[in-house]
């Protein structure tokens, strides 16, 4: 999974990168709030880590652009500071971050949040697809997933539910398809 880091110190941007390569996790790493913005929109990552206090754009600015631009699937955003304080959080949470990490930063703790941020747009993903259209292949029906990849219709559907498939003809097709294959099913009309 591709994680964007947003992160002006050096060495804290190099500590990062270094503890989510770790991880396997695939990094990019940009300098200030303008170049993750910019590399957000060519890269499109699942992950955000952002740094509050950043030159040309803040850790909650980049958030509220994020969130702010519909044109991309949902992005998990991490607010990782020295600062502390409920009021931070809250504003930081307003402006669209999904947690909040202080620094110095726990590696175990970060590797936890980021399975959690995983399973989360793991299930968004699938919630999207789900409630919304499926991306379609016109000729052989298959299923564009979360992840890109076409697979049949039948191997999408089966592996998200409990429904199985048995393949018939309707007696229309039937109809239309007299010579259809021995052994197939037809439904509603009494032949076979």
């Amino acid at each position: 999974m591709k994680i964007l880091i947003a992160e002006d110190d050096l060495v804290s941007r190099r500590l990062l990168e270094n503890v989510l390569h770790k991880l396997g996790y695939e990094v990019i790493s940009t300098e200030n709030g303008h170049e993750a913005w910019v590399t957000f929109l060519a890269e499109n990552p699942r992950i955000v880590i952002t740094d509050w206090m950043m030159p040309e754009m803040d850790g909650p600015e980049l958030c509220r652009k994020i969130r702010a631009d519909s044109r991309f699937r949902y992005t998990y955003i991490i607010l990782l500071t020295a600062l502390g304080g409920r009021k931070l959080f809250l504003e930081g949470m307003h402006a669209g971050a999904d947690d909040f990490i202080t620094k110095p930063f726990d590696m175990d703790e970060l590797g936890v949040r980021l399975k959690a941020a995983e399973r989360i747009l793991d299930l968004q993903a699938e919630v999207s697809i789900l409630s919304g259209l499926l991306p379609t292949c016109s000729f052989c029906k298959s299923i564009r997933d979360e992840t890109d990849r076409w697979q049949p219709l039948e191997e999408y559907v089966e592996g998200r539910s409990d429904t199985t498939f048995a393949h018939e003809l309707c007696p229309e097709c039937a109809e239309r398809h007299s010579n259809h294959a021995p052994g197939v099913a037809v439904r509603g009309n009494g032949r076979k």
